[in-house]
């Protein structure tokens, strides 16, 4: 069998919803046939420097190698400044985008649907489908 395609992922999310980042690790860990390296910050290995230019600094470390960006279009990424800074680093970067919307939520910040390349609901088979398409 031939070696899997490896993807270097950055999931971004907001650590106060911290159950939805960890669930898409999960997707990812437990999916068929799909490796990947997860490229995120994790609020339990959280960035040394705290000062604004010191976690803007980080941030753009992170997402460099990604291959693609994981936006949760939650309503809470409407008012995170770190989750647009995320997006625009992103965009600048020329990264894919996959928007993925939180289940439940009826609306999805307008910011998140005009990044992402494209916009998936919240269920494994789908997100993990357009890493694989997109990514």
């Amino acid at each position: 069998m031939p070696s899997l395609k490896t993807r270097m992922l950055f999931i971004s999310h907001a650590w106060r919803y911290d159950s939805h980042y960890n669930t898409i690790v999960n997707w990812f860990d437990n999916a068929e046939n799909f490796e990947w390296k997860n490229c995120s910050v994790p609020s339990d290995d959280a960035l040394p420097d705290k000062t604004s230019a010191g976690l803007s600094a980080g941030m753009t470390r992170q997402i460099s190698p990604a291959q693609g960006v994981i936006i949760l279009g939650g309503m809470y990424a409407a008012h995170s400044e770190w989750i647009n800074y995320e997006i625009d680093e992103a965009l600048r970067m020329g990264k894919v985008i996959i928007g993925v919307t939180p289940w439940g939520a009826e609306r999805v910040p307008l910011k998140v649907q005009e990044a992402s390349t494209v916009m998936v609901g919240w269920n494994s088979a789908s997100v993990v489908r357009a890493v694989r398409d997109y990514i």
